[in-house]
């Protein structure tokens, strides 16, 4: 075109510096349009991120708010209270049985059996009615009315306070059910409570009745052993709940993150080990073994009890001999009490010192227990050892709950000077 060696008429040089400065403009313009684009997609993000964190802290409070709404408190106090009525009914029930007035009372009459005997003409009825069962007429012949009295006041004592603990539960569940202030996924368990508590007294008058014909002068052991350990798994649900809603929901999930995994399952194990001592403690007193072989650590000189299968047919023999189920009791006293070392040396290794003291009371109450145990038998089981080891139990069972509920929600820990 005729522009060879310039461009259409441009110097060579000039035509380079047109184009480095061009380049340069370009690639300045570049990469401010990017620097803007960046910065805007940055404040994009932060906003995206404020937004995004601001519905986390909205669902976490939508979670107290809906599964945490609710008397949580008030619904705590009630659980409380329940707690110590079953406390006090489990005491009271093992004086009933150690001052042999379980079987004062003939009939189950769970509404007008509220009302005691009020003229001496009822009392002597009520006294009759207890002369044609094997008890009296094998072992308490010649009982006079005034004696006969003491025992059925136990009796009467014992069923009311069963009646009081029933409409405790009736009243608080209708009260949070009708405002609306049970939290949610709550229901069934309080209601669970109830049904237990229902459960709970026809099995006791199943127990009764076993010793209200034939020739026994108690109540089968086993039927005992089901009525107790009916009562401390209902002591039991309500301790896990009262502890459970002493926390909200989010701290619940917060802290269940913390789960020590393996001392959560090694106490589970304790707690099922505690449960089935429980159980075969109310064998021996079914059949007031304790109050045989009192030589310890041998019974009657020996290791094995004698004669431990006396009874046909064989299996009879662990449920009805009190050599044989006193010495399992022993036995397994001291499996629960080498289990209970095993696990506490567990929690040693945890960070969280709430952790570690919660099983520290377990073992110390574990020690205190097997020594009101040793001198329980050593003294023949009168009435008032015999209520305080039953007593022992009942703290030994809430604290291995306790601890249980600590590994599996430990609380957050907070380093002084941090």
């Amino acid at each position: 075109m005729g522009c060879c060696g310039n461009w259409c008429g441009v110097p060579k040089a000039k035509t380079d510096l047109n184009s480095l400065f061009l380049g340069l403009n370009f690639s300045v313009l570049e990469q401010g349009f990017f620097t803007q684009m960046n910065d805007k997609r940055s404040i994009f993000e932060e906003v995206r991120s404020q937004s995004a964190a601001t519905d986390a802290a909205s669902v976490q409070g939508m979670i107290d708010q809906g599964r945490g709404a609710g008397a949580r408190s008030w619904i705590r106090i009630w659980l409380y209270l329940l707690f110590a009525l079953v406390v006090t009914m489990i005491l009271v029930g093992g004086l009933t049985r150690l001052t042999d007035s379980g079987l004062s009372i003939t009939e189950w009459r769970p509404v007008s059996g509220a009302l005691p005997p009020l003229s001496a003409e009822v009392w002597q009825s009520e006294f009759d009615k207890y002369k044609a069962i094997p008890e009296y007429q094998l072992q308490n012949k010649g009982m006079s009315l005034a004696e006969f009295q003491f025992i059925y006041w136990w009796e009467w004592g014992h069923r009311q306070l069963g009646r009081v603990i029933g409409l405790v539960w009736l009243f608080g569940f209708a009260v949070f059910f009708a405002a609306h202030k049970i939290p949610t996924g709550w229901t069934g368990r309080l209601l669970l409570l109830g049904v237990l508590g229902g459960m709970q007294g026809a099995i006791g008058w199943w127990m009764v009745a076993s010793g209200l014909t034939g020739e026994r002068l108690d109540v089968a052991s086993y039927r005992l052993a089901t009525h107790l350990g009916l009562a401390f798994v209902i002591l039991g649900f309500i301790a896990w709940f009262a502890l459970s809603l002493g926390l909200s929901e989010r701290a619940l999930l917060q802290q269940r993150r913390r789960r020590e995994q393996r001392l959560f399952s090694m106490s589970t194990g304790l707690m099922h080990f505690t449960f089935l001592q429980i159980l075969i403690g109310a064998l021996v007193a079914g059949i007031d073994a304790g109050r045989n072989y009192i030589d310890w650590p041998l019974m009657a000189g020996g290791f094995f009890p004698p004669d431990p299968f006396s009874l046909t047919p064989w299996w009879r023999n662990f449920f009805e001999d009190d050599g044989l189920v006193q010495f399992i009791h022993r036995m397994s006293g001291y499996l629960l009490f080498i289990f209970g070392v095993v696990v506490w040396r567990r929690s040693r290794k945890s960070g969280n010192s709430v952790v570690r003291s919660g099983f520290e009371w377990v073992m110390g109450m574990l020690v205190l227990q097997m020594v009101l145990g040793i001198v329980t038998v050593m003294h023949s089981a009168p009435w008032s050892l015999a209520i305080l080891h039953q007593l022992g139990g009942i703290a030994l069972w809430v604290l291995v709950i306790r601890a249980r509920f600590l590994a599996g929600y430990p609380p957050e820990q907070f380093i002084k000077g941090a």
